[in-house]
């Protein structure tokens, strides 16, 4: 039973995080093209996803130690959460000139998801089958960027860039009541360590 139990746990974690990979491989194979259309240079699209990925190595760390003292959990959902922001943000630029804090944003987005649900199912998935666990959810990221970018291109071309990003918005609802619902905090014991 507690097999089941840490089985199931895990595959909760899985099918929470899908809908952001998927999103994120929409929003990803499209992305620079929007903000070239919102009238960035190649150079200044280049500056943008540097301050992402800037500001992604500055909070990394801070989430990793606010996992390790309130709980995975939280900072999962608040990642979501962020996501959620994020997209919306995006589907309201007028200007490339907003994408930069926005994508300062999605950094921190980043590292709050990255710190925290490698440890959550490390913390779940008893010694023995961890890499088995951190295979799944290295595929659950990958079959989101499988679906992501085809349906992006499709879905920009036939709605729109704006459109698009309002759909990823919603879809990163159902992850954010997934994991809201059916994660719990892991309780560790010597069998988890």
């Amino acid at each position: 039973m507690e097999i089941l139990a840490y089985k199931r746990h895990l595959y909760f974690v899985y099918l929470s995080i899908f809908p952001l990979m998927v999103c994120s491989g929409i929003v990803y194979s499209i992305l620079a093209l929007y903000i070239k259309e919102l009238g960035a240079s190649t150079s200044q699209i280049g500056l943008i996803f540097t301050l992402g990925s800037l500001s992604g190595v500055i909070a990394a760390p801070v989430f990793g130690r606010l996992s390790d003292k309130i709980g995975r959990k939280p900072i999962l959902v608040a990642s979501m959460a962020i996501f959620f922001v994020v997209f919306l943000l995006y589907s309201s630029a007028g200007t490339f000139l907003e994408i930069f804090p926005i994508q300062a944003l999605e950094g921190i987005g980043w590292s709050a998801l990255g710190a925290t649900t490698s440890a959550l199912i490390a913390d779940i998935a008893p010694p023995n089958i961890r890499g088995t666990a951190m295979g799944m959810y290295n595929m659950t990221w990958y079959l989101g960027w499988v679906i992501g970018p085809a349906l992006g291109g499709w879905l920009a071309e036939v709605l729109g860039f704006k459109n698009t990003f309002i759909i990823c918005s919603i879809l990163i609802v159902f992850g954010f009541l997934m994991a809201f619902k059916f994660i719990k905090e892991p309780v560790l014991n010597e069998s988890n360590r």
